[in-house]
């Protein structure tokens, strides 16, 4: 194939798919703690990273990781001990990292203001051989968090209290949630960009919880659909000369719509069938497509 054929696209692709892998693996956390939103809020944050990147002239991928990460942890922080709710957090993210952000991009040499927009909308020509070591190294780290913690970081999703007698690390647990959201964004923000990337995190998620009912059927269904759309958009992106970041987002609640209309006369079915099975029950709330996932024993 052509696109094969230069190396920026090489690498353009190869970010796409660990994006499309990684986004929705720790998306279907953030949707069942029903934290939709905390992506964005850190997408605003790592901003500031960006910036400070050029102000000091040194990586912006591995800066706005580490600022990303300090206001993942400071939200966390705050929701705890400041009696504050996340949602007030979440906007002090938000206007803190865009003010950061302008701040240091401001202060950096000229020229900076026409890189930041890469970083805000994503670019796939822009995309170096050390932001792919860079992006490699963080999505492992996202893949082996997600994967191998799933049973417990479901759990606390699911039910904090529950989790919390059981002896589960809930603190613990729910700062490496936020942790790990936040090295995402940072995976993500090359190809889609900080402003659109919580889309990625949360769209394919809820795409899939319109076909699937269980944890790993529902895991696995986002991660396809993840990897299906950056690939597509990336390539979309390349011969017709649009930008990804929106391209991606595009095709990714397009294939939302898509499986929400083809969910519809499936839940209609599981519904009728249950009625038969449990004549004397209300089996309609349990086929409704689009409700947060459920464990069932091996299924997590």
């Amino acid at each position: 194939m052509e696109i094969l054929n230069y190396a920026f696209m090489q690498r353009a692709l190869l970010a796409a798919v660990l994006v499309g892998i990684t986004a929705p693996a720790v998306g279907i956390y953030l949707v069942q703690r029903r934290q939709a939103l905390m992506g964005d809020g850190i997408g605003h944050v790592a901003m500031t990273g960006v910036g400070l990147g050029f102000l000091l002239s040194w990586s912006p991928v591995w800066m706005a990781a580490l600022v990303s990460v300090l206001g993942a942890v400071l939200m966390e922080l705050i929701r705890w001990y400041g009696r504050t709710r996340g949602d007030i957090a979440l906007a002090m993210l938000f206007y803190g990292g865009m003010a950061g952000g302008v701040m240091f991009i401001n202060l950096a040499p000229t020229g900076s203001n026409a890189n930041l927009t890469s970083y805000l909308f994503g670019s796939l020509s822009t995309v170096s051989a050390s932001d792919v070591t860079a992006i490699c190294v963080l999505a492992a780290f996202v893949v082996l968090v997600t994967v191998g913690l799933r049973r417990q970081l479901f759990a606390v999703s699911q039910d904090e209290e529950f989790a919390r007698v059981t002896g589960l690390p809930v603190r613990f647990l729910n700062l490496l949630t936020a942790v790990t959201a936040a090295v995402t964004v940072t995976v993500a923000m090359r190809v889609v960009g900080l402003l659109l990337v919580s889309a990625l995190m949360v769209v394919p998620v809820a795409a899939a919880q319109q076909l699937s009912r269980s944890f790993a059927a529902t895991f696995a269904l986002a991660v396809a659909i993840g990897v299906s759309v950056t690939l597509g958009g990336t390539v979309t992106s390349y011969y017709q000369d649009v930008p990804p970041g929106a391209t991606i987002v595009l095709l990714t609640i397009g294939a939302f719509i898509v499986l929400t209309a083809l969910a519809t006369p499936l839940a209609r079915r599981r519904a009728r069938a249950l009625a038969a099975a449990h004549p004397g029950g209300d089996p309609v709330e349990c086929a409704i497509p689009g409700s947060r996932v459920t464990a069932d024993g091996a299924d997590v």
